[in-house]
């Protein structure tokens, strides 16, 4: 049986703890569409993709979406998720297409400590003629990041650098001499900092439908 085309889906918030009183809202989405949104969620795992098919919900977002659950054979599935991006190792890192660095800690459970985006970090300061963003980009591309996954959330690749004394150290200069001050401010998270992750665009999202008027 061929995957159906489109499916009505309906979503609420997600209410912890009690039973939500807010209204149901009822929408169409194409099977691209459903798929783009699990595959946030889950990874490209064929099998959990398929579960999450058939159970007919997900939570996206702080959002509960729902379905007629439904079979999805596993050759059309394969078939549908083949039009995704896969992850890549092979990709070089391409600083040019960094669109933000998430500050890590350390640990076996690293939390977020800052996620700086590209054009706050790239802002310049009076009489430089280079922004922090750059000179951030400058040590990363010497360092070399490590390419760590494609995450489908994103829609991006994402490198991971590990910052050793002298890369923080580097850093930590770039920032007193380049940052704006609302920058540098947010840097003091910096020494508590283990790796940075570089979430970088590829030039072409083949596979990726643009997002829906569904919140996200």
């Amino acid at each position: 049986m061929p995957l159906p085309e489109t499916i009505l889906v309906c979503y609420t918030e997600e209410e912890a703890g009690y039973v939500t009183v807010r209204p149901l809202v009822r929408q169409t989405f194409r099977l691209h569409e459903l798929l783009d949104m699990i595959l946030s969620v889950a990874g490209k795992d064929a099998a959990r993709v398929r579960q999450l098919l058939r159970s007919g919900t997900v939570v996206y977002h702080f959002y509960r979406y729902t379905w007629a659950g439904f079979d999805a054979e596993e050759a059309a599935l394969a078939a549908a998720l083949a039009q995704f991006p896969d992850a890549d190792p092979a990709r070089p890192f391409d600083a040019g297409q960094c669109t933000s660095a998430v500050l890590e800690g350390g640990g076996a459970h690293p939390k977020n400590l800052l996620e700086l985006g590209r054009a706050e970090a790239a802002r310049r300061r009076m009489f430089r003629r280079n922004s922090f963003w750059q000179r951030l980009l400058e040590i990363a591309a010497e360092a070399k990041p490590a390419y760590h996954k494609y995450s489908y959330e994103r829609r991006a690749d994402i490198y991971r650098l590990d910052l050793d004394a002298e890369t923080l150290s580097r850093i930590a200069e770039a920032a007193n001499r380049l940052a704006t001050g609302k920058v540098r401010s947010a840097l003091h998270v910096l020494p508590g900092a283990a790796r940075i992750l570089f979430i970088c665009r590829r030039p072409s999202s083949a596979g990726q439908s643009p997002a829906r008027n569904h919140p996200a």
